[in-house]
């Protein structure tokens, strides 16, 4: 790349480009193919993230001389504010992160993840987190410098 990184807003014009990133996001992840991630699972996503009255937020990154929205994008985050028991302050979840494959170790992680973290604190937020899986080695190495780790196992209960 050599370039900077732009983080801004997701645009309604964004939809391909996200969709592509999101697509092979939820690939790495294993939710890939059929029934994998329901089309309308896929629509109300993108619907929560342009839905003022939904606290759920995204976020495009692109080459820093990058085009206009619905061009070629590098990078996807989505983040939700949430209350918590334990601060007054709104909680900052950082539920997605992906980078494209050829932008990795570029720099476009960090930029997302620092986006959201000003994002977090201009809402007053008392915690930012977010969690990752054990195998993604990647990410972790960004991870691992930026952050600490909470200690924290996450179970889910089957519904």
């Amino acid at each position: 790349m050599g370039r900077g990184v732009v983080v801004r807003d997701l645009a309604e014009g964004d939809l391909v480009a996200w969709r592509g990133l999101w697509d092979r996001y939820n690939a790495f992840y294993g939710r890939s193919g059929a029934g994998a991630l329901p089309e309308d699972v896929v629509g109300t996503t993108w619907r929560r993230l342009h839905d003022v009255a939904v606290p759920v937020h995204g976020l495009a990154a692109e080459a820093e001389d990058g085009g206009t929205p619905g061009g070629a994008l590098v990078g996807i985050a989505h983040y939700l504010f949430h209350h918590s028991t334990n601060g007054i302050g709104p909680a900052c979840y950082l539920q997605d992160l992906f980078t494209a494959e050829d932008a990795r170790g570029r720099g476009v992680g960090r930029a997302l993840v620092d986006e959201v973290a000003a994002r977090a604190r201009a809402a007053g937020a008392s915690r930012f987190y977010w969690q990752t899986h054990e195998t993604n080695a990647t990410a972790r190495r960004l991870y691992d410098r930026i952050a600490e780790r909470s200690g924290f196992i996450v179970y889910r209960y089957p519904l």
